[in-house]
């Protein structure tokens, strides 16, 4: 017999179904009917026939039609909800049209699997499990360990020994012990009072990274939990079911008790779920349309599943990875505001960068080098003004290498930490099979990766700084030699005018968002946790500064090219003019004053997409495969990029003056 779980005003119900020729219109009022039923008023209505409504998919949200037939339109167990006409839902029901929830309207069951062994997981894997790419499994090793771990906590119940977190209270009831009948219960408890975050829920990506991630620290056999358990707990994650988490409410020690503790809760179905097939619903009616089953916690599971660094280093993880995209792009949006602002190459010179060969400054100038006038990529724009009397270019121009270049050193910095913190154990107490025995210690502090995003915030914003100045300089008729704010007809037009100054606000922004959040410490559980690293704000912060990041450099790439249409005919090199086409193949030129959000989005989703650095990338590695080591009398020292000698080459000259 067919089955459906309908929302109506705030509340889930089962209705089954005799047949499947019933319509959705039937569908639709035996709902009411139900939810009439269960109400001592009746909901307000005074019968059935006098509710209109109108019946959606939870999953795509699509309206249905009245009159099709349920066999016709849904599948067995789907979620439906039914909106009643001129009703404002209840403020208690999670909104279906959750940010980010139409990313999954069309989502598809992954077949690959990734093998959690909580050893190997890198920051790029984990991104990739949040975007659905991949289902997971543990590798034999790991459920041997899980078993081992698990024994020890048997052992420790069977014989009544007192151990924190597994036979007594938590925090500042450490102390009590609690009876061997209530430990299910204790656990139970733990998960539910502590399911205290306010906030905006995680987006599905993100729950399935802060999931995949508990998976893989469990995975690492120090947590104490059953196998049975955690197999329940990979089961959820590979048919999608995310808990609703809040993002508000961890401190980042004892781990990010709060958002874990959600994620916990709706295990043992409680709360509220999603998952592509039902949407938001309550979490056991979504458990139950998958064919799972709520876990049953058994002693030190509870505390398995909330102890951590989990929501810090998962939304480090991300940050970690779009920061080191929008960090490849910047170098080629900056390579195109200099063609556009007639740049000389010099300042890229490889003997520069090698008497102070710091890694990414190198790096940088290496690019700017492959990108720009050369040889192999001549430039018209750069012939134009071989010899003009300009002795040199602003710092936005000419230190390039050096500003974008610290950015790269921070993210591989940031990025060894996040990654060692992804596969690290951070549970309290820890269980040593080897030694069978429990060990109390600190590891849930979130003081590591707290730090490393707070300074990750500090470093990428560099390159929203400097390329707000590249677009002031682009704007500015007196620095630029291109018409005022990039348009014709100023005055009547606006141009880029105002794009600038939404560039300006998201640097001034981030300027606030910058300052530490690890720099503060409140203590809590009666001062027990006396000491905490607020790392959640950190990670979060993080993430909103690199997304203010990528639209500052998604309105110099808009201005950059629209640069270029007033140096036609001339042309500039070949990756650059790619990049150029690929901007125009979803923003037309400015000739006229018109809506210019539109814009700033598609060029963002560009740099969001990482369609920019597949544009230039095959001539960045081809210019470092063609590139011929060259000696030179005098010169200093070569040095390597990716295991590559880089020798010198020439672009553009400027009058070659001493500078001040």
């Amino acid at each position: 017999m067919p089955r459906y779980t309908v929302h109506v005003r705030g509340e889930w119900l089962a209705v089954p179904c005799k047949t499947g020729t019933n319509t959705v219109r039937w569908l639709g009022k035996e709902a009411v009917r139900r939810y009439m039923k269960n109400k001592p008023d009746n909901g307000g209505f005074a019968s059935v026939e006098e509710v209109k409504f109108c019946v959606q998919r939870c999953k795509g949200l699509g309206l249905l039609d009245h009159d099709d037939t349920l066999e016709d339109t849904l599948e067995d167990n789907e979620f439906v909800e039914v909106v009643i006409e001129g009703d404002v839902m209840s403020s208690d029901f999670i909104p279906s049209k959750l940010e980010g929830v139409y990313l999954y309207s069309k989502y598809q069951e992954p077949e690959k699997y990734i093998y959690l062994d909580g050893h190997s997981l890198t920051t790029k894997d984990l991104v990739n499990l949040g975007k659905g790419l991949y289902k997971i499994k543990l590798t034999p090793e790991a459920e041997a360990k899980v078993r081992q771990s698990r024994e020890v906590i048997e052992r420790i119940v069977k014989e009544e020994t007192v151990v924190y977190g597994i036979t007594t209270g938590f925090g500042k009831f450490a102390r009590t012990v609690i009876p061997t009948s209530k430990l299910k219960e204790l656990q139970v408890n733990l998960v539910r009072s502590h399911s205290a975050g306010v906030g905006k829920p995680l987006i599905p990506e993100r729950a399935r990274m802060l999931l995949a991630l508990r998976i893989n620290v469990l995975a690492k056999g120090y947590s104490g939990i059953s196998l049975e358990t955690l197999q329940q707990v990979v089961g959820a994650f590979n048919a999608s079911c995310l808990p609703y988490v809040p993002e508000q409410g961890t401190v980042g020690a004892s781990g990010d008790l709060a958002p874990l503790s959600h994620l916990a809760l709706g295990f043992i179905g409680e709360g509220k779920m999603w998952s592509p097939k039902s949407g938001w619903a309550d979490a056991k009616y979504v458990l139950q349309a998958h064919g799972l089953k709520p876990i049953t916690l058994k002693p030190k599971e509870g505390l398995a599943l909330i102890n951590g660094t989990q929501m810090i280093s998962s939304l480090g993880c991300e940050a970690v990875e779009r920061a080191s995209a929008i960090a490849r792009q910047a170098d080629i949006v900056a390579a195109l505001t200099l063609e556009v602002l007639k740049g000389t190459t010099k300042a890229f010179d490889t003997d520069i960068h090698a008497v102070r060969p710091h890694r990414g400054q190198i790096e940088v100038a290496f690019r700017f080098r492959s990108l720009l006038d050369s040889d192999h990529h001549p430039s018209e724009i750069a012939e134009s003004h071989r010899f003009c009397d300009r002795v040199q270019d602003a710092y936005t121009l000419r230190c390039c290498p050096q500003v974008h270049g610290v950015v790269n050193d921070t993210i591989a910095f940031v990025k060894d930490i996040i990654t060692t913190e992804i596969n690290s154990a951070t549970d309290n107490p820890m269980v040593f099979a080897e030694r069978g025995e429990t060990i109390s210690g600190g590891n849930f502090h979130g003081e590591y990766p707290a730090k490393a995003l707070d300074y990750l915030a500090i470093g990428v914003h560099e390159l929203a700084a400097i390329s707000e100045r590249r677009i002031e300089r682009l704007c500015n008729p007196s620095l630029s030699e291109l018409p005022a704010f990039l348009v014709t007809e100023g005055g009547l037009n606006s141009g880029f005018m105002i794009a600038h100054c939404t560039a300006a606000a998201l640097v001034s922004e981030n300027k606030a968002l910058c300052h530490p959040s690890s720099v503060d410490s409140l203590s809590t559980s009666a001062a027990t946790e006396d000491h905490v690293s607020m790392g959640g704000w950190a990670a979060r912060k993080a993430l909103k500064v690199i997304e203010h990041v990528e639209q500052v450099l998604a309105i110099e790439l808009l201005a950059a090219c629209q640069g270029i249409e007033f140096l036609r005919p001339l042309r500039t090199t070949t990756p650059l003019e790619n990049v150029y086409d690929l901007v125009r193949s979803v923003v037309r030129p400015w000739l006229r004053d018109r809506f210019m959000a539109p814009d700033i989005e598609a060029a963002h989703k560009l740099l969001v997409e990482q369609k920019v650095w597949e544009v230039a990338e095959p001539y960045i590695e081809k210019y470092k495969r063609e590139h011929i080591p060259e000696s030179r009398p005098g010169s200093p020292t070569a040095f390597s990029l990716d295991s590559l000698t880089v020798n010198k080459c020439v672009g553009t000259d400027h009058n070659d003056q001493d500078e001040l």
